[in-house]
């Protein structure tokens, strides 16, 4: 099972997420619980968080289909230690409503060193910081995107995530989220079968499909190992279109959702049902 879907708007309410899943024909969806551009929010209401359980069962949504991401903002790897430390909490607030809501997985940027720490002391301060949030919440799996590597970005590697992972005491909460967009400006190339295979192989073998919670679906308007962040339309960028039907019928891939973050929301609806008719080509 692939749970198709997009990065939906919650404006109005974390409820009114599930509502616009719904509108566009998604079996998965992601979210931001607050707003993403500011630090600190409101408590989620009891009101909406019922109200969001209520029409996740209503609509046959489960958690292992719903994808919530962290504010941008947020950088575990920060190399000032105030605003290292203003990041974790922030993070710390959003792994706990995720959990309010009944979900199950946090997707979040590893962290960036500004050009002013090693990549590997970044590393370590993410490290340190996921295995305290891990202690300070429940349940919900970290799940570690991976990233063009636009910047001091770190992440587009799989090595990076990797050394994340391995750090991690406790792996039962910790994943990655494969972004085909990132991945490609990253260099990893999956246009072809053959260099799709290479790819999935490289992940496997570094990372481990056992660590695989969830794909942002993303064509690129930035070229292979250009390492700029631009995402588009499935089949109007660098990637094109066979990529996608690779994924959609690999079976190695199930079970998660998959998560339209495309430029034009208008044809979501579309690029899912396109998505859904690779299945079975």
């Amino acid at each position: 099972m692939k749970y198709i879907g997009a990065h939906v708007s919650a404006s109005g309410g974390v409820e009114n997420a599930v509502k616009n899943a719904v509108s566009i024909g998604a079996s998965g969806f992601a979210l931001f619980t607050k707003n993403q551009r500011q630090w600190k929010a409101k408590p989620l209401s009891e009101k909406s968080i019922e109200n969001f359980k209520k029409l996740m069962e209503e609509y046959n949504f489960n958690a292992e289909s719903i994808l919530p991401h962290d504010s941008y903002l947020i950088n575990l790897g920060h190399p000032d230690i105030e605003q290292r430390q203003k990041s974790y909490n922030a993070f710390v607030d959003e792994i706990k409503r995720v959990e309010s809501l009944g979900l199950k997985y946090l997707n979040f940027h590893p962290g960036s060193h500004l050009r002013k720490l090693s990549e590997t002391e970044c590393l370590d301060l993410i490290c340190e910081n996921i295995n305290n949030a891990i202690k300070e919440t429940e349940y919900a799996v970290l799940v570690l995107e991976t990233t063009a590597g636009q910047g001091s970005n770190l992440g587009y590697k799989f090595e990076h995530l990797a050394y994340i992972i391995d750090k991690t005491k406790d792996k039962s909460r910790i994943g990655v989220c494969i972004d085909t967009a990132h991945i490609f400006a990253a260099g990893y190339d999956i246009r072809t079968k053959e260099a799709y295979e290479q790819t999935m192989k490289e992940f496997d073998e570094i990372i481990g499909f056992n660590y695989l919670k969830g794909m942002h679906i993303n064509d690129s308007k930035a070229k292979l190992a250009s390492k700029v962040d631009r995402h588009h339309s499935l089949g109007k960028g660098e990637i094109g279109l066979e990529a996608f039907k690779f994924i959609m019928q690999d079976e190695r891939i199930a079970n998660i959702p998959l998560i339209l973050e495309t430029i034009d929301p208008n044809i979501w609806a579309n690029e899912i049902k396109l998505l859904k008719s690779f299945e079975n080509v």
